[in-house]
């Protein structure tokens, strides 16, 4: 199997994988997307012979566009655009979890400040304030005020950015000091952490603390529906325990796995590794 890797930046999860894939004997192909053209009739020749295409842009637009573009090829890629698209951007992705039926934290989607601050004020304080695109918890922000609400939105509208002025408002869920993070192929749970901190953020990448969590039957549940909602693949779907059950507030399509690979006993890169030659053995026999 010829797996071709998309990248901007060899990370550990990067490197983990490929050596994995290495172990197996596949052949790599690793494709830096900054130093290639992506014509609309013929594909690059960096993709000849590729088996199947894994996406790990650290870009979010490169990763839209180069997952589409490798769909127009006929080249499979993993996620496809159309999962890549609804999870990259938070509107997208409540609008699909929520359309699904699958418990998600209300929100609400405003276009000025006016709008947005009446929003605000109607889910009461504390509320959260974020971005449309973005990861790892960046430019998140926990409103306790109506001055704090009036200054961020202020913010917000002169940074320039198109994004900044789609305001994605949402109730503050009280969890636990964790919320958990399933790593799963099109909704089969390969392992499962739990993140913690005092901050009301629980990013590992923020230094939350992380430790093995084992799925009860709801929380498997939950993950199967997610995933089908956006459409499938290799996806981080992350949940927030409330008293009334569990809630599903995202699910991230080019997902780390290098600090759920350190605390689980189950060998992450190697199930990822089978389920990508499932991916390419399918594509053989369709």
């Amino acid at each position: 199997m010829n797996v071709g890797i998309l990248y901007s930046r060899i990370r550990r999860d990067e490197k983990l994988l490929l050596n994995e894939l290495r172990e197996r004997d596949h052949e790599i192909t690793k494709i830096d997307v900054r130093k290639h053209q992506f014509n609309v009739h013929d594909p690059p020749a960096v993709f000849d012979d590729v088996d199947v295409v894994l996406d790990r842009c650290l870009s979010t637009s490169r990763s839209l566009y180069v997952t589409r573009f490798c769909e127009a090829y006929g080249i499979p890629v993993v996620n496809g655009p159309e999962t890549a698209e609804t999870c990259a951007d938070k509107v997208k992705n409540s609008l699909a979890l929520a359309s699904a039926g699958v418990p998600t934290p209300n929100t609400d989607v405003a276009f000025t400040t006016e709008a947005a601050l009446e929003s605000i004020e109607n889910f009461g304080y504390p509320c959260v304030l974020k971005p449309v695109m973005g990861s790892w918890g960046r430019l998140m922000a926990k409103l306790e005020s109506r001055s704090a609400a009036e200054a961020i939105l202020e913010h917000k509208e002169t940074l320039g950015h198109y994004e900044h002025k789609v305001f994605y408002i949402q109730e503050f869920v009280a969890k636990p000091d964790r919320d958990i993070r399933v790593v799963a192929v099109d909704g089969e749970p390969i392992a499962a952490m739990a993140r913690a901190s005092e901050h009301w953020l629980t990013n590992a990448a923020k230094g939350a603390e992380t430790q093995v969590f084992e799925p009860d039957e709801e929380a498997l549940e939950l993950v199967e529906r997610a995933s089908d909602a956006v459409g499938g693949g290799l996806l981080g779907i992350d949940l927030m325990e409330t008293e009334e059950g569990y809630t599903v507030h995202e699910v991230n399509h080019t997902v780390e796995f290098k600090a759920l690979n350190e605390v689980v006993d189950v060998d992450v890169p190697a199930a990822v590794a089978d389920w990508l030659e499932t991916q390419a053995a399918a594509e053989v026999t369709a």
